[in-house]
């Protein structure tokens, strides 16, 4: 073929300032455009020999060379695939994006994105310009009779193709790196990039570095290969030791044979695992394998929990696995990494309209061929297919984590404070999963348990009729008269049981120290609590009371319940209540104080601070409004939904009501009040003062 010089057929001369400039947000991405053209390459040969089109030589071996030369300042990248004739060289290279070109300028000319675009228009060896001031292609093609095609261009929108000189089947493409760009000529920063994008493409990409050093090792001769290039043979004489036999006699033993073995030039070990643990099937996959792989594509050293391995061909290609990382963090600052890729080559991080978003708090793999190898994001968001595969993701790991919660309960439970973070994030995003999830959802008890909620409420129930058995109190009237309590209570035991059946409660702690006191009295009464401390709790407990209406969480300094206090006739401590209310107001200098007296089982507790649940989640809201720098509301607006409820069977508090007036007792009541909020919440640091000197002088008066 003569010479041929032209332009290269687009219809701006802006084409490749863009591509330069931002045609992919990450420079490096050239290595994997530039790779994955060599695979296609290959795997389209191989076809070709499977149908019967092209005989392949029996000692074909595919593969993918790299050859950096930081002295020349260039890049090569050599395949032995199907290759390109000069008519195909025409078609492919010279008329860029012949489908597109002038929409594609037209419409991004002007604009600047982190899309990867390249996609759209089949650009993706015009990559190689962001990093090159020249590139070439040597080309030789399959086909009988085909002549070697050699391709220049230098970056404008001219180019040259004359016959080449290629000897050998496939494609050799040359960069000839720019100045900002002479790193990727460096062959460990080659390495890294080949190891980022190209670690599990189909074909074994090997990098080399040219006029470097020749390497050698060490064989056993019977593992030579007729690819061996050897420099030496070498004899290794037999080892002996000397040694006592069982007479006692010393005698030379031999340890070790002779060997023979041979000095080689160093076989070359491709950079890329061709057969990854995703595209096996699960059954052929061991413990160790699985382990292995996570150690090795996450370089996190700590084992993982568990995993999933997807394995879907119908109605998308899916393969892939999740696995469950030892959490130790909030989940607020828990970062996964979930990779995806493409026929094993690799698309991107963290690519949250395929992936759910809670799923990213996990680490793991996908490949779907069936998405696009440059994604774009704005792309993917409409995209009902992709959709598809988000819940199909969503739903593998609902099935796996409801199948270990039924056949595997003691391992589920072993690894619940690990992945209860995960699965509570997951039903406040995915409304789908926590009505799936619902009924295996873990919660810890006072006696630390692991229930779900159906049998939180067998508990209950079994508790209620425990407590049942027990002789029931004489109820007494104002005037110390029994009362037939079944006849007083009847209608409104009726009513408390239709509404308890409607929504039941299931108490809670947040903090077992700091509700220490609370805790005491449930387990006196043989109650159930669960334990939810973590920050998402709040939220999480809100979602399930939405989806779930026969529910309601409270926590267990939200109100007293009557399992609590001793059975008494309304009018009982009405006295008491009226002077209490009083004395408490004046001397805590609140009116708007409310104050209960009950007749609480355990007479050493004197006073207990109770906090509605809708008051205390409108607090938390608020605080963490403000810890988002969002502002927030004033705390005491919800300070009303305090009560404080005095133990009528305490000695201090009836010392308080018989003596209301003593000079003493304001000092009393103070002190009863910030003992009940020590129990609730932590003191402010000016509160905290006042009690540490308040206490000071109550010890004073005892030494008196």
């Amino acid at each position: 073929m003569a010479e041929k010089h032209g332009n290269l057929s687009i219809n701006s001369d802006n084409l490749f300032p863009i591509i330069k400039k931002w045609l992919y947000s990450d420079h490096d991405i050239f290595y994997r455009e530039l790779v994955s053209n060599g695979c296609d390459a290959i795997t389209k040969l191989k076809k070709l020999d499977m149908m019967g089109e092209y005989e392949l030589p029996a000692d074909y071996k595919p593969n993918i060379q790299i050859i950096v030369n930081p002295e020349e300042k260039t890049l090569k990248f050599i395949d032995n695939g199907l290759g390109m004739t000069a008519d195909e060289v025409e078609e492919y290279i010279n008329q860029i994006a012949f489908s597109g070109a002038a929409d594609f300028i037209e419409k991004y000319k002007d604009k600047a994105t982190d899309d990867q675009i390249i996609g759209h228009f089949g650009l993706g060896f015009y990559s190689a310009f962001m990093v090159a001031d020249q590139v070439t292609i040597d080309s030789l093609s399959y086909k009988k009779d085909a002549v070697p095609v050699h391709w220049s261009c230098d970056g404008g929108t001219e180019f040259s193709m004359t016959d080449g000189s290629k000897e050998s089947l496939g494609t050799e493409i040359t960069l000839y790196l720019n100045e900002d760009s002479l790193e990727f000529a460096n062959e460990y920063r080659a390495r890294e990039v080949v190891e980022k994008y190209c670690s599990f493409m189909p074909t074994p990409i090997f990098l080399s570095k040219a006029n470097a050093e020749t390497q050698y090792e060490t064989i056993d001769a019977s593992d030579r290969l007729e690819t061996d290039t050897v420099v030496e043979e070498i004899h290794e004489e037999a080892k002996t030791e000397e040694k006592e036999n069982e007479n006692g006699e010393k005698e030379i033993v031999e340890v070790s044979p002779a060997k023979e073995k041979l000095k080689i030039v160093k076989r070359p070990v491709p950079l890329n695992d061709t057969n990854p643990l995703w595209a096996k099937h699960p059954n052929d996959c061991t413990e160790e394998e699985y382990k292995s792989f996570y150690r090795k594509v996450f370089l996190d050293y700590k084992e993982p929990l568990f995993w999933i391995h997807l394995n879907m061909d119908y109605p998308f290609n899916l393969k892939g696995i999740l696995y469950f990382p030892k959490i130790n963090t909030e989940y607020d600052s828990i970062e996964g990494v979930i990779k995806l890729y493409n026929n094993q080559v690799f698309i991107a991080d963290n690519i949250k309209e395929v992936i759910p978003e809670f799923l990213m708090l996990l680490k793991g793999v996908i490949d779907c061929p069936d998405l696009p190898l440059n994604v774009s994001r704005s792309a993917l968001q409409n995209d009902g297919f992709v959709k598809k595969i988000s819940e199909y993701i969503t739903k593998k790991v609902a099935d796996k984590l409801i199948g270990m919660c039924k056949t595997e309960k003691e391992s589920y439970e072993k690894y619940w404070d690990d992945i209860s973070p995960f699965i509570k994030f997951g039903c406040l995003k995915d409304t789908k999963f926590c009505d799936k999830i619902n009924d295996y959802i873990l919660f810890k008890n006072l006696e630390d348990e692991y229930l779900t909620l159906p049998e939180l409420l067998i508990k209950e129930e079994e508790n209620k009729e425990e407590t049942a058995g027990e002789d029931t109190p004489e109820i007494l009237d104002a005037d110390g008269n029994p009362i037939n309590a079944k006849e007083e209570t009847a209608d409104e035991t009726d009513t408390d049981t239709e509404e308890t059946d409607k929504r039941k409660i299931i108490y809670y702690v947040t903090d077992r120290i700091q509700q220490g006191q609370y805790i005491k009295l449930f387990k006196e009464q043989n109650m159930q609590a669960v334990i939810l401390d973590h920050n998402i709790d709040t939220s999480f407990i809100t979602q399930l009371e939405q989806r779930n209406e026969h529910y309601k969480f409270m926590r267990i300094d939200a109100d007293l319940t009557e399992s609590l206090k001793e059975e008494t006739s309304e009018d009982a401590l009405k006295t008491e209540t009226e002077t209490l209310t009083e004395t408490f107001k004046k001397a805590l200098n609140n009116d708007k104080l409310t104050v209960k007296v009950e007749k609480l089982k355990n007479e050493n507790i004197s006073s207990i601070i109770t906090l509605s649940e809708e008051g205390r989640r409108m607090q938390d809201m608020m605080k963490m409004y403000a810890a988002n720098g969002m502002g927030g509301m004033d705390m005491n607006l919800f300070a009303a939904d305090a009560t404080l409820t005095l133990n009528a069977n305490n000695k201090l508090v009836q010392y308080i009501f018989e003596h209301k007036d003593s000079e003493h007792v304001p000092m009393f009541c103070e002190q009863l009040y910030d003992l009940a909020m020590i129990s609730n919440q932590q003191l402010s640091v000016e509160a905290m003062t006042k009690f540490i000197e308040r206490s000071n002088k109550i010890m004073l008066l005892l030494a008196e």
